[in-house]
């Protein structure tokens, strides 16, 4: 096939990188370049392979990637499951896709988090959408789109074969934690097989000093020292099998993806996970065409979950087991998406999705006594939660200075879950009330998205855009019933240590977003760069929380909290640059980037402050590259966090500062990574951690210590090793 349209090759190329690779299309060579990553297309940001090879070695947690992107904030989880924030907004309010898969948290606690899907070393790309959402990328969220994906297969040289692979360690001080990790390709022109498999472990963590004081964790097996973590001990195992193959602009790719997690603690949740199995099956195919691309997916996903008492939380009914607490989820999607060159200067995008959801959530019957026995505990029969969408995106080039993007984006929601018991008759008022309430609803979403650039010069940009954007209630929001303290405190996945319950009647969050970017550099984009975004969020039926009647007012104790539909805004501003300060045939080059985050949230219905907002914070780097070396070193800055959700009696939390160090040398088919994180050991708390839980009596809902924010993690000494074959 011989496209004589250069304008569509070259958009659909961009796209579609694995496709670009036919042999008859000229490769560039291997380019390196200095500078950090810019925005590649309107809205988003990407990371590039440089920045993950560096980041890789310090986590197994994937969603920490972002950490250093602009508008991106970690909420605190499992060792490999903390949940990624944009500009105030985290969880099921971003839309997350892995490989294109749109992953649900199937757990009560949202441990099983989408990102958590993928091993830290197997990521090929990310890609974040912070501000005004395309609706092609967007949908079912009011906040921003993260999608990463795995490395793209590998195809051989004409008539040649391709054996080719990686293994890698890795170890950290901080918790013993390592890991390994192993892929390898086997590939002709037109087909290819690959593996990826990747282990992950970790004791727990410490502190950067004593935060509680010391004692013996709930079953006495182990003595918890005043600096150690609780509960943030985990095992994460992943394998993948990737199948593909290429014709003339044609690819078809099958990924099976396993994943183990035999144990994973929360520090922040009064249980742990205690299994967590999952199998991915996800059919891709992708062809170029004279007038544009094609693009569809098939996917299915299907989740084990388990959730008890790990060993530094008590049991805490006599002989009983604990409190065993299963999940089965099971997620089918089928997407089909086309980009059309309709002339030199506009694309259209057009595409349809579908999504079909199913989630059983039971509780077993534990010990004699009426609280959690003779009966199981239903605590979601048979969600579903259904989703088929629409969309439309045109974009026009104007001029050679002017650029527009418009979208609008059709979402029908279908939910629906059965009739629920109790354990014993003393649920059986919250049951009856439950039963009898209309439990279908179909929410009919519109996202519409219009966003215009202006490029004056080559050393300028501007863009400006406007979003309204809608999200429907997740499952738990919807239809966790019981107003029993002990149920409501196993359904909280903001790890805030309160208890929660659901509301069948919530209306879906309609978001309104203005945000603009102002983009400064030189005419290469390399020697400096300044990026300034501010923003604006209002929120219509904004879902928040309000105490039910049988929460206590005082305010330091956990209380019981009821999702309700109320008004909120957000607003702050994204600054981030880098400018190359010095370049030296004997020392290297040496380039300094910065990274300033503000986000405020409000509660305009009752003038209360949103929870789990992260403070003003503030990044410097300073890296020296020099051949095959490069160096780092960074200072973090946080403000005390003042700000604080009363409903929640959320806990303050005070300004702290950190110092991390990074080098790393490469040779022809070996990388070493060396790095301090905490250099001189601080003792701090996470601003967006929820509340430390991690240890001790955790059924009770004012049975712990109140007011103890999850701390952050003390120094660590890490070192990664990786040898390509």
């Amino acid at each position: 096939m011989v496209f004589k349209h250069h304008t569509v090759w070259a958009a659909v190329s961009l796209a579609f990188p694995a496709l670009a690779i036919a042999d008859d299309v000229y490769q560039m060579p291997e380019v390196t370049v200095t500078a950090p990553s810019a925005n590649t297309t309107l809205a988003a940001s990407e990371l590039s392979i440089n920045d993950l090879a560096a980041l890789k070695p310090s986590t197994s947690d994937t969603a920490s990637l972002l950490r250093d992107m602009a508008g991106v904030s970690l909420n605190m989880g499992g060792g490999v499951s903390s949940l990624p924030a944009i500009h105030g907004m985290a969880d099921d309010r971003l839309r997350v896709q892995v490989d294109g898969m749109d992953l649900i948290a199937a757990c009560p606690n949202h441990m099983n988090s989408p990102l958590s899907y993928i091993d830290p070393t197997n990521v090929g790309a990310v890609k974040v959408y912070t501000g005004v959402t395309p609706v092609s990328v967007g949908g079912d969220s009011i906040g921003g789109s993260i999608q990463v994906a795995s490395i793209d297969p590998q195809f051989a040289t004409g008539a040649d074969k391709l054996v080719t692979g990686q293994v890698g360690t890795y170890y950290r001080s901080n918790g013993n934690a390592q890991g390994a990790n192993l892929s390898a390709t086997m590939a002709s022109a037109s087909a290819s097989i690959a593996y990826n498999g990747s282990v992950a472990t970790s004791d727990n963590y410490t502190a950067g000093g004593d935060f509680k004081k010391a004692g013996l964790a709930a079953t006495g097996k182990e003595y918890l020292d005043g600096s150690t973590v609780g509960s943030t001990a985990y095992k994460s195992e992943n394998q993948s099998l990737n199948l593909a193959l290429r014709g003339e602009n044609k690819l078809l790719e099958l990924k099976l993806g396993f994943q183990h997690i035999p144990y994973e603690g929360y520090a922040n949740q009064r249980m742990d996970m205690t299994g967590n199995d999952s199998t991915q099956i996800n059919l891709h195919y992708k062809e170029l065409y004279q007038w544009g691309a094609l693009d569809a997916r098939v996917y299915h996903e299907a989740t084990q979950h388990e959730m008890n008492f790990g060993d530094d939380k008590q049991y805490q009914y006599g002989t009983a087991p604990g409190m065993p607490m299963n999940t089965e989820g099971k997620n089918t999607g089928v997407a089909i998406k086309a980009d059309m060159a309709l002339t030199s200067k506009d694309t259209l995008k057009i595409g349809s999705e579908y999504q079909q959801y199913r989630l059983n959530d039971w509780w077993p019957p534990s010990g004699t006594g009426m609280m959690m026995s003779p009966n199981t505990f239903e605590n979601i029969n048979n969600g579903q939660r259904d989703k088929f969408s629409l969309f439309g995106e045109w974009e026009k080039r104007w001029t050679p200075k002017w650029l527009s993007q418009f979208g609008i984006r059709s979402d029908s929601v279908f939910m629906n879950a059965d009739a629920v018991q109790g354990y014993s008759a003393m649920y059986a008022t919250d049951a009856a009330n439950f039963n009898a309430s209309d439990r279908s609803h179909v929410d009919h979403n519109f996202d519409l998205t219009a966003l215009t650039r202006y490029t004056p010069d080559q050393m300028v940009s501007f863009e400006l855009g406007y979003a309204q954007k809608t999200r429907s209630p997740n499952l738990y929001e919807r239809y966790t019933w019981s107003y029993n303290s002990m149920a409501m405190i196993m359904n909280n996945f903001a790890g805030d240590g309160n208890g929660y319950v659901g509301n069948p009647y919530l209306k879906p969050e309609v978001a309104h977003t203005i945000s603009t970017t102002m983009r400064l550099h030189d005419a290469n984009k390399v020697q400096w760069g300044l990026q300034m975004t501010p923003y604006y969020t209002y929120v219509e039926d904004y879902i928040d929380a309000q105490r039910t009647a049988t929460s206590s007012t005082a305010n330091n104790v956990f209380v019981n909290l009821q999702y309700v539909n109320q008004t909120a805004q957000l607003f702050g501003m994204d600054i981030s640059g880098h400018v190359l300060i010095a370049k030296s045939h004997a020392y290297g080059d040496f380039n300094l980037t910065g990274l300033l985050n503000y986000t405020r949230g409000e509660n305009l219905t009752t003038g209360d402050n949103l929870y789990n907002i992260m403070p003003l914070n503030l990044k410097l780097a300073l890296t020296q590259t020099m051949g095959k070396w490069r160096n780092t070193i960074e200072t973090q800055f946080v403000a005390a966090k003042t700000d604080i959700s009363q409903v929640r009696n959320e806990v303050k939390t005070g300004g702290y500062s950190l110092v991390n160090l990074r080098s790393s040398y490469e040779w022809k088919k070996v990388r070493l990574d060396v790095g301090i994180d905490n250099l001189f050991d601080k003792s701090y708390a996470l601003p967006t951690g929820g509340a430390y839980v991690g240890q001790g009596q955790t059924m009770s809902i004012n049975g712990i210590p109140w007011g103890i924010a999850m701390p952050g993690m003390g120094r660590s000494i890490y070192t990664g090793l990786n040898f390509k074959f």
